[in-house]
């Protein structure tokens, strides 16, 4: 999913999170992000909640965990980025149609030489439904993360701690 804004917000990233809801065409289980701030705040974490969404935020500088957007982004940028009018207010309609190109007939050497839609219907068979994705989310076991890497670390130990005491004490 692709799409432009002219600046990083949480009500952009909550706009993003709608629209590549809209367009998957199968469930997302969880979104996997850097630690900008717009990630953590509550109301995307909120909003990742109410759609039955794992929120598992990187590392600080590990980019190798990510990656496979970064080299996505990378062919973005020598396919895409480097050829349009960043100025073009039709630049999201270009991107779309660069999407499309890219998922339904750009063969791709990763998926020996197959498109994602090629990928997309092999696998369809053993995609699990939503709601068996959803039947299997718990809300209680996902906690607010924090921005900040070692107190978001600090918190999961105090939960897991609290979690534990909880499970002895039944």
């Amino acid at each position: 999913m692709m799409y432009t804004y002219k600046r990083r917000t949480v009500k952009n990233s909550i706009d993003f999170l709608n629209r590549l809801l809209e367009q998957m065409p199968f469930p997302i289980q969880r979104v996997q992000t850097d630690r900008g701030k717009a990630f953590f705040a509550y109301s995307f974490q909120k909003q990742l909640k109410e759609y039955g969404i794992k929120f598992k935020p990187i590392k600080p500088r590990s980019l190798h965990l990510n990656g496979k957007a970064e080299r996505s982004h990378q062919t973005d940028l020598i396919e895409f980025y480097m050829k349009a009018d960043l100025k073009d207010k039709n630049l999201n309609d270009q991107l779309e149609q660069w999407q499309f190109h890219y998922n339904w007939h750009r063969p791709h050497s990763s998926l020996n030489g197959k498109t994602p839609m090629d990928i997309l219907v092999e696998k369809s068979a053993k995609t699990p439904l939503g709601e068996d994705i959803s039947s299997k989310y718990k809300p209680e076991n996902e906690p607010y993360r924090m921005q900040n890497y070692q107190d978001d670390l600090k918190n999961l130990r105090l939960l897991k701690k609290q979690n534990n005491a909880i499970l002895k004490a039944t």
